[in-house]
């Protein structure tokens, strides 16, 4: 299932129906736990597409807390629903906030570009970013064809795939990965 939450209808709606300036710790905080509630809503393996589109402004704080903390939330599998998230509509201003946020608890995410094209954000390794971006080209794979396209044993290829699934960078459908964002 794809959800998309339109980040600033929930500032809107949680802070103030005014402005769709993303700035405070606390404006951030209830953001995030307003899109928690609509995910706790929400059952089974699902994508959420987070749009930034209309939010003017977004500062360090808020970025903290409406992207890295729901990460964080997250990653593992420690909840009991299966969700992967996709951000969209997020402008130069609003990424450099986003990559501060990421790299301060190590995390990385997927964003969609303007022209539609998939980009890995925050902290990976160059190995995994690597079978980040062949998966990317494949398409839907098993480890046996993303070690043939990267030139490594199935072993190492597996493990990468499964280091990037828990990250939840990419989604797994019985013995095979999908990058997020490419049509499940």
């Amino acid at each position: 299932m794809i959800n998309h939450i339109d980040v600033s209808s929930v500032l809107r709606r949680t802070v103030c129906d005014l402005y769709s300036n993303l700035v405070t710790r606390p404006t951030g905080a209830a953001v995030r736990t307003e899109i928690e509630n609509l995910l706790s809503a929400w059952r089974g393996p699902s994508l959420t597409v987070i749009d930034f589109s209309h939010v003017n402004l977004l500062d360090f704080s808020c970025a903290d807390e409406v992207v890295a903390k729901l990460l964080l939330r997250f990653e593992g599998g420690a909840p009991p629903q299966d969700a992967y998230f996709l951000l969209r509509g997020v402008r130069e201003d609003h990424l450099d906030a986003i990559e501060a946020a990421l790299e301060r608890y190590q995390l990385a995410l997927v964003m969609q570009a303007e022209d539609g094209g998939l980009l890995l954000v925050g902290t990976v390794n160059d190995a995994q970013r690597r079978a980040w971006q062949a998966l990317r080209e494949l398409g839907r794979c098993a480890a046996d064809e993303l070690a043939t396209a990267l030139g490594e044993a199935p072993a190492h290829a597996a493990a990468l795939l499964a280091a990037l699934h828990e990250r939840r960078l990419i989604m797994r459908f019985d013995d095979t990965y999908v990058p997020l964002g490419v049509a499940q």
